[in-house]
């Protein structure tokens, strides 16, 4: 194989894995401290250079919209996985477990997403995809007879909103506060 060709693919190679690094390190910076952290962070967090990361993204926005992506493929695939199971009540409560967990440990695409869902308005497409899956389980478990048949999509809205001012209120403890009040609130959807 001719060395010019050798040296193009290697460098594709590096390209590639830097990409991968440069997102890993972003959304775990965006997680700890949020979407304005600096881009110097994510630089040291993935190994590479500032300039690395604005060669592949040369705005903060992108570098933003792309883990967001990556992070909303993930939830789309959580989706499906609670969609699948056999027991709606159980998957319902579990996705809002997962929700509520994720506000107390990613400063980043959750809070986002989260002041979305509460405020019914912003990250459109996601917000109305979660409402259906939503929708779905709870009418699949109140069709079971299992969950109260009074409760509504904005019902989980409010405990997603309520477990922000929990986190808030709860400081440091927060995910053992989160935890205990979303297991509360949970059981008040039951008969």
């Amino acid at each position: 194989m001719p060395q010019m060709l050798v040296y193009a693919r290697e460098m594709r190679l590096d390209a590639e894995e830097n990409e991968a690094r440069i997102l890993f390190a972003a959304r775990h910076v965006f997680a700890e401290v949020g979407e304005k952290a600096p881009i110097t962070r994510v630089a040291r967090r993935a190994g590479v250079s500032v300039a690395t990361v604005y060669r592949r993204f040369p705005t903060r926005d992108l570098l933003i919209a792309d883990v967001h992506t990556r992070q909303w493929e993930e939830c789309l695939a959580v989706h499906a996985e609670l969609l699948r199971g056999p027991d709606p009540e159980r998957a319902l409560c579990e996705l809002v477990h997962r929700l509520c967990a994720c506000q107390v440990s990613d400063k980043g695409y959750t809070k986002a997403y989260v002041d979305a869902v509460i405020a019914g308005r912003g990250l459109d497409r996601e917000r109305l995809a979660t409402d259906r899956v939503v929708a779905t389980l709870l009418s699949r478990a109140q069709a079971a007879g299992t969950l109260r048949p009074d409760l509504t999509v904005g019902d989980v809205r409010l405990v997603i909103a309520g477990n922000q001012g929990i986190i808030t209120a709860a400081g440091p403890d927060a995910a053992a506060a989160s935890r205990r009040y979303v297991t509360h609130m949970l059981r008040s959807f039951r008969f």
